[in-house]
């Protein structure tokens, strides 16, 4: 009998096992866009350059949209401060919409040179920009001389607190505050600073909030009322 030989098995490559990279939901908002535009107003798809610096977080499109919707587009008149700018995304969004003065207030100073560049680029005449600390910036602003105070502190802040009783004192009787942070706040917490939720909502990891003054929902405008 013809001995045939066996032929040697095929060699058979095993890849190594690679899990897919799984993004944790809600985190598309800490890795920063490279710019986002102004959603409203005069200034309407302007756009605003958001530099990759840790905790530089601009507020998402959507969430804007919302806030905006819940002021009522027009703030013809009102004067609003946005004490932790950053990009300034807010603060350009109520100067769009006819804000009368617009305080910007920002400690890094390469965001503060850039928000000057976007401010002459825009010819937004109503706004000021402050280099120094919002708190402290919060606490120096004359009492009840403001409608609308913008708070987004990096989420890693330990400073919400006290500028959430800075900002209610900020505000005259029908004055506004908006909140972002990282967590929802409750009337419980926030009634022995002098506010009460008006209106919250969620989108991904960002918990934001329209607040009053614990006694003001009644003398709101109609506009802010309004769903």
């Amino acid at each position: 009998m013809k001995y045939t030989p066996l032929k040697p098995a095929a060699e058979t490559t095993v890849k190594p096992l690679v899990k897919p990279t799984v993004k944790p939901k809600g985190t598309a908002h800490l890795k920063p866009p490279g710019e986002i535009r102004i959603i409203g107003g005069q200034y309407k798809r302007s756009k605003l350059p958001v530099p990759n610096k840790p905790g530089l977080r601009p507020t998402p499109d959507r969430v804007r949209e919302t806030l905006f919707n819940w002021l009522g587009q027009d703030l013809s008149g009102w004067r609003c401060a946005d004490v932790f700018a950053g990009t300034g995304a807010l603060g350009f969004e109520a100067a769009s919409r006819g804000a009368a003065e617009v305080l910007l207030c920002e400690q890094d100073p390469a965001l503060v040179l850039q928000l000057l560049a976007v401010q002459a680029r825009l010819k937004a005449n109503m706004v000021r920009i402050e280099r120094g600390d919002g708190l402290g910036l919060l606490r120096r602003l004359s009492a009840g001389n403001m409608q609308l105070v913008l708070l987004d502190p990096p989420f890693e802040s330990t400073q919400f607190e006290a500028a959430l009783k800075a900002a209610a004192q900020a505000i005259g009787p029908t004055g506004l505050v908006y909140l972002e942070a990282p967590r929802a706040w409750r009337d419980d917490e926030l009634l022995p600073l002098g506010l009460r939720v008006h209106r919250s909502g969620k989108a991904g990891a960002v918990h934001f909030h329209l607040l009053t003054k614990n006694d003001a929902a009644q003398n709101l405008p109609q506009d802010a009322l309004a769903a």
